[in-house]
């Protein structure tokens, strides 16, 4: 039986992992459901991996000078001959039917332009269990999105249109880029959910973004920060995420004390200091004008 290829360009962001970026590849290669296209993006590798990718026949090799994952997830979605753009980081590893589940699953139901699936953990070759808190959904979860990145890029699969209206990555960030970018989507477009663990995640290992950053939540303060002044949330959604950033605030700013980083810990309650105060400013504005609305009627 004829296999048919899926419109779908797969973009994999990879530096110096010439070990595991074999089992990246090989992954998608071997799907039940082929995509159109594999990019390996090398973002300025000084080990063997130009020519490791050589050995992989058809595989699109880019190369840039070392900026980051967000830079090198851009260049290959820029690069991207198809409309619908899956992502692989280099460490992890697709199960072989999952490229032909979720393009089933948005075949079913085509309103959706962004969908995800479940993951299976691996830490230092052994499985483990993800807590509540990474418990994944489906539909409009912008909500779940605030605590932390409940969606694996490496599980994603979303259409083109989609960076055009919210954006890339963004690579002024070095971790939680992902984050920010599930922000800035969810908060107006609903996620198709593939209730299926259709991803290896592998992590614990030394060159893993995550290990290399004290204070992750600093980032996610940054994303934050970013989309309640884009404009882009209203009501309920904008209350949510203001909740959600003093929160992230006060538990940075007493991490930072506790490792006696007290001119940090002194700067962030600061900045809540004065988030707090421009809000009420503007809540009296507000207030000043709906007064002055309704006695002029």
């Amino acid at each position: 039986m004829e296999t048919t290829i899926r419109p779908v360009s797969v973009v994999i962001p990879t530096y110096n992992r010439e070990d595991r970026l074999p089992s990246a590849i090989r992954s998608v290669l071997e799907q039940s459901a082929p995509p159109a296209e594999i990019i390996v993006v090398d973002d300025g590798s000084t080990d063997g991996t130009p020519a490791l990718v050589r050995t992989f026949p058809g595989v699109r090799y880019l190369r840039q000078e070392n900026q980051g994952v967000s830079a090198a997830r851009n260049h290959g979605i820029d690069a991207a001959k198809h409309d619908w753009i899956a992502l692989l980081d280099s460490d992890d590893e697709w199960l072989p039917r999952k490229l032909e589940r979720q393009w089933s699953a948005l075949e079913r139901d085509p309103r959706f332009r962004f969908c995800h699936t479940d993951e299976i953990w691996i830490r230092k070759g052994r499985r483990v269990n993800p807590m509540k808190k990474h418990a994944k959904y489906g539909g409009h979860i912008f909500h779940h999105c605030l605590p932390l990145c409940v969606i694996s890029p490496s599980s994603a699969l979303i259409h083109r249109d989609l960076f055009e209206r919210f954006g890339m990555f963004d690579p002024e960030l070095p971790v939680c880029e992902d984050y920010d970018l599930w922000l800035r989507i969810c908060a107006r477009e609903p996620v198709l959910y593939v209730d299926e663990p259709l991803l290896l995640k592998f992590g614990g290992h030394e060159d893993q973004l995550s290990r290399a950053h004290w204070g992750m939540d600093r980032f996610r303060i940054r994303a934050l920060e970013k989309l309640i002044q884009s404009g882009a949330l209203e009501d309920e959604a904008l209350t949510a995420a203001l909740d959600t950033l003093f929160l992230k605030i006060d538990i940075y700013a007493a991490g930072a004390e506790k490792r006696r980083r007290f001119e940090e810990a002194a700067r962030y309650r600061d900045k809540k200091r004065r988030l707090a105060a421009s809000l009420a400013s503007l809540a009296s504005l507000v207030s000043l004008a709906c007064n002055a609305g309704t006695a002029g009627s």
